[in-house]
């Protein structure tokens, strides 16, 4: 399809109103937040909860080696106790934020504090959280508490919202949980080190989401360093691990012989992704609107994020876009290893007002992911594909110039012209 009619093809009205439906939202959650209070008062029985855990745990970073550590629990007495947990599956059912928040703001945060260093731990609160992280079904608990709920909610840019937290004073397994095999031969190799372990898992089925969770419970690695892991860093430690695993399974393939223009929005996000032939480069820039949660000042410009790579890939973390760099190169790659391709990549995220509450960097995964659906545009060159989405960006080519490599660099490619 020829780019200026992919581009005419994009259904902003139906945008605009998801905006509008957006805004309604976040004042529901606040009334949301009351029906949570009464669900726990009716779950939390004396100084206990009992009921099934969803397979997920949270790692906090703050005093780290000593953090807090959580079993996420949901109260509610219906629905599939997996469905809390953070997963693809979320964006094939269409959860816009609302969605999201409702699902954490049920979940009970019951926390203790640990020391990293666990190696051979597998009884006590940390032995339960263990065991359920690597279990590959909600597994049932008992949760003796040591005070009521607070009702809060922590919201992140990296990792997925939490909801009430509470103190735990220890929590027990009610039944066995079932450990798939390929972790059970992760946790058996006391000289397997997590990079590999991690990639032999992806490898065998398990998405990122399943390997974040067992790389937070310490589980993964060899012997002496298995430690816990807060979350928000698990989650971008494994996008870069098996982004670099698929980058190396690409590195001989041919290159796509079209430049290629993709697009998808989500949870008010849009995604540009353009595909151009060439070896392997990658570039993310963001676009934040004024008066949204990241660039709260109304009356300002947009705020403009980028981070790129070459055919070798980078030598250090990224800061400026953070977690939703190595999520975007993730399902760049995905792709790109489906199609036994490389390719010049450039993506450009913009996100908007409508994005008025974090919901955590899984959004920018599946937003990339399934931009590679349906039909895609097609342009002469490079230039001719960024030229083409002017119209439908934020802002200008010489702002965008100035931010991007990729975008600056197709001043001096004459033959581009």
């Amino acid at each position: 399809m020829d780019l200026e009619e992919f581009v005419e093809g994009f259904e902003r009205d139906e945008a605009a109103e998801r905006r509008r439906l957006a805004r309604e939202k976040s004042y529901e959650i606040t009334d949301y937040l009351e029906d949570v209070e009464r669900e726990f008062e009716q779950a939390v029985q004396g100084d206990a909860l009992f009921g099934s855990t969803s397979p997920e745990i949270f790692v906090g970073r703050q005093n780290y080696p000593r953090v807090s550590t959580g079993l996420l629990s949901p109260v509610a007495g219906d629905g599939d106790p997996a469905d809390y947990a953070t997963s693809a599956r979320w964006y094939r059912r269409g959860y816009d934020i609302g969605d999201v928040l409702q699902r954490r703001t049920g979940l009970l945060n019951s926390t203790r504090s640990s020391q990293v260093d666990v190696e051979d731990v597998w009884d006590g609160f940390v032995g339960t959280q263990r065991e359920v992280a690597i279990a590959d079904h909600p597994v049932d608990v008992e949760v003796g508490l040591d005070d009521a709920p607070e009702l809060d909610l922590s919201l992140d840019d990296i990792s997925t919202p939490t909801g009430p937290r509470a103190r735990a004073r220890n929590a027990d397994l009610a039944e066995n949980p079932h450990v798939p095999k390929p972790v059970k031969k992760t946790l058996a190799d006391d000289d397997w080190r997590a990079e590999g372990a991690m990639t032999y898992l992806y490898r065998r089925g398990f998405d990122v989401y399943d390997v974040n969770t067992i790389l937070s419970a310490g589980a993964l690695g060899q012997d002496s360093q298995r430690r816990l892991v807060p979350t928000r860093w698990s989650i971008t430690a494994v996008d870069d691990t098996v982004g670099q695993y698929l980058r190396g399974q690409i590195r001989n393939a041919p290159s796509v012989d079209e430049v290629q223009v993709w697009y998808n929005e989500y949870v008010g996000n849009d995604y540009w992704v353009v595909l151009a032939p060439g070896q392997w480069e990658f570039e993310l820039v963001e676009m934040k609107a004024p008066g949204s949660i990241w660039n709260p000042e109304p009356a300002g410009d947009y705020y403009l994020g980028a981070a790129s790579e070459g055919f070798e890939g980078r030598t250090g973390y990224v800061e400026e876009t953070a977690g939703a760099y190595y999520a975007s190169r993730l399902a760049a790659l995905e792709h790109l290893a489906d199609i036994d391709r490389q390719a010049k990549v450039l993506v450009l995220r913009h996100a908007s007002e409508a994005y008025w509450a974090p919901v955590g960097v899984w959004q920018v995964r599946e937003g990339v992911r399934h931009a590679f659906e349906g039909t895609y545009g097609e342009a002469e060159t490079f230039h001719g594909a960024v030229t083409g989405l002017l119209p439908e960006l934020p802002v200008s080519l010489s702002t965008l110039r100035r931010k991007s490599e990729m975008v600056a660099g197709i001043q001096s490619q004459l033959s581009d012209f």
